[in-house]
Order: structure tokens, then sequence, then C-alpha cells
């Protein structure tokens, strides 16, 4: 699948759920930035309602789950709910973040971190991809800007369920993870300029390639990592583009992105730093220039042990076999821990969890006890005054 966040593709899918939530009777609302908010009402609708959200926007080459799950397991909530005519005391609102992904605006999480407070409506609106298109041309283009403020109003608790996206549940034979919180994570854009010139002409002495910089940056995270200086450090170059991209001519200029993640903040902060300083000496070495941009970092996260323990004592009361894990993935969760009580449910995935991929798959069953779980939890939580 492929639904870059706030194309026609994304809105597409987005007026498809709003179709079903309509149809379940929900009362849909946007905020700001675009994310959409679908209420069912409570005995008591003046005190803050039990929110269940996750995203619909993918990567470029996606799977069917990530994300999707916990909008369309948030969806069969309120269908049950509405079956067995069970009204709960705290209003339930389905949420759908605004670009979780942040593979076309640079920033993940960027709808549910304006919706917390950590990013303004104004710079999430004067984000661009690679075209030059702003998030905020895009909200205009499709009709996204709603009526309701950013930041909101905090709910009562939020609640996501998600695939795990790696290997550790399903090679562990468990059936829910119970998710502790979110790593830290903290991506780099480096743009690195040096001197186009002759692959067979120019001695080698003379040379100012970005590309050769940018394979030593990438060498260099490596043994970043493996040194265990940094702690569970985990590194990736994701985007590696160079000019004039031709066999022939050493490149001018090289753009790579940085993925850095770590359930430590200082040992992130450390590993960056000592990265940007790693960039000053492959200057000197190699005749370049290289320009660093953050564009994006959210702290580690932990998630609510009140939480985190209905969850768990839900899953047990199942039967279903479950762990405490810590999200190696950012989630909206992880932005909305910042405003109230917030947890999350992983189901496993097979074929080592893969994710961001078209072989992502997690079975009926797997996505029946997560969502039975967050079931139970969301009316647990929303019966209490």
């Amino acid at each position: 699948m492929r639904r870059l966040a706030l194309t026609d593709e994304d809105v597409a899918g987005r007026k498809l759920v709003l179709s079903w939530f309509r149809d379940a009777g929900l009362e849909v609302t946007l905020d700001r930035i675009g994310n959409v908010r679908a209420r069912r009402s409570g005995l008591d609708d003046s005190l803050a309602p039990v929110v269940i959200g996750s995203h619909v926007d993918s990567v470029a080459t996606a799977g069917r789950f990530d994300g999707c799950l916990g909008v369309l397991g948030g969806l069969e909530v309120v269908r049950t709910l509405n079956d067995q005519e069970v009204r709960t005391l705290r209003p339930i609102e389905l949420a759908i973040w605004t670009e979780e992904e942040g593979c076309r605006f640079g920033t993940d999480m960027l709808g549910s971190a304006v919706a917390a407070g950590r990013i303004t409506e104004a710079q999430a609106r004067s984000l661009t991809d690679a075209g030059g298109i702003s998030v905020g041309a895009e909200l205009d283009r499709h009709g996204l800007v709603g009526p309701v403020a950013v930041p909101v109003t905090p709910p009562a608790h939020y609640l996501e369920c998600h695939i795990e996206q790696g290997p550790i549940l399903e090679a562990g034979g468990y059936e829910i993870g119970v998710v502790t919180g979110v790593q830290a994570i903290l991506w780099h854009r480096l743009t690195i300029r040096g001197r186009a010139a002759h692959a067979g002409t120019t001695p080698d002495a003379l040379r100012h390639s970005a590309t050769l910089a940018a394979a030593l940056v990438t060498v260099k995270l490596d043994e970043m990592v493996k040194s265990g200086r940094y702690g569970a450090l985990l590194a990736n170059v994701g985007r590696f583009d160079t000019a004039p991209n031709l066999v022939n001519i050493v490149a001018s200029e090289a753009v790579i992105t940085i993925d850095l993640r770590n359930p430590e903040e200082d040992a992130i902060q450390r590993a960056s730093a000592d990265l940007l300083a790693y960039c000053r000496e492959v200057e000197q070495r190699t005749g370049v220039t290289i320009a660093s941009e953050i564009t994006a970092h959210t702290p580690p996260v932990q998630f609510y042990d009140e939480v985190m323990d209905e969850v768990e004592a839900t899953a047990n009361r199942f039967g279903l076999s479950n762990r405490r894990i810590m999200s190696g993935a950012g989630h909206d969760a992880g932005e909305m821990a910042a405003i109230c009580p917030t947890g999350m449910v992983f189901v496993p995935g097979k074929y080592d969890g893969i994710s961001h991929n078209p072989r992502e798959y997690s079975t009926p069953k797997a996505c029946a006890d997560g969502i039975n779980v967050l079931f139970q939890c969301a009316v647990s939580f929303a019966n209490r005054s």
C-alpha cells in the first residue's frame, strides 16, 4: 500500500473510514491540523472521553496492518457496543492522526504532536515535502482544517492497539504485548557538498567526494552501535541520494537521513553529539562541507502503570500469554502520554514481525486477541467516574 500523508490516496482512505464511522452513528469532527475525532456519546457527556486511535497514512512500501489495525479495531469496539446496546458512562472517541509516519513531511507523529502541544500548528503547517508542498497547503486543498482548536483538551485516557513491528512476541510465543513505553527517536538530515570532477582524470588527493563522506558517516554509525558506548543504540541511514548520480563523475552533493533510536535520552544525545563531531573530521579528511538538520526528536516515553496493569490483567483474564515490552517504533500514543494516562496493546506479527513492507502480517486471531483486550480496557476506563 502507498498512502503518503495528505496525498489523494490518504484522503480517499480517510473518507472510506469516515463513512464507516458515520454508519456506526459516530459524530465526526476535525481539528486544525486535520486529526479526526469520532464521538460515541456516553451517559454523561460532560466527562472527558476515552480515546482510541492510530493512523491510516503509510510509508511508501507499506503493509496492511500498521496503523490500520488500531483505527479499525477502535471501530469494532464501537460496533460491538452498539450491537450489545451498551452505554458507557464516559464518551468514547476514535482518532485518526495526521502524518504519523513522517515519511512525506519529515516529522513523524505530526498530528498527535500538534494535538498534544509539542509542535505548534504554525510549525506543522510550514513543513514541506521533497517537492516543496507544505502541510498547510495540503490541508487547505483537501478541506481538512477543522474547527477544533489545538492543542486539544486532554482526554481521560488514550489507548492504542498496534502490531509489534518486530520479532520479540512471535519468537517468544506471546499473544499480547503490554507496552511499557516508546524509546527515544532522533532524526538527522545531512547535506554534504563537495565538488564534481571527472572520475578518471582527477587525482585522489584533489577530490572532494560527497559520496565518500556519506559512506564514512554510514560506517561510523555502525561502529557506534557496535561499540556499546551508547547503550542499546540503533542507527539507520534510510535515504542516500547523490548528485549528479552518474557513474563517471565524482559526486558534488549527497543527502542522507539518519535515524537514531535509544531507550535512554542521555545516550541518544551523546550519540548525536559524537556523530556531529565526527562529521567535522570527515570534512577535514574529504574537503567537503556537511550541514546537519534535526528533523524529528521525541524523547523516551514511559506509559502509565494504571494502563499497563489493566492491559496485563485483561490479557491474563482471557488466558492470553503476555509480556511487557518497550516499543522500538514511534506511535501517536507516545505523544498523547504527555497529556493523559496512555497505554498500548501489541499483537505479534509473522515473518519476524516484518513491517513497513508488503509482507507485514498478523493473523486474524492475533488481531482479534489484541482488539478484545483493547475493548475490555476501553470499557473499563469509560465506566470510571
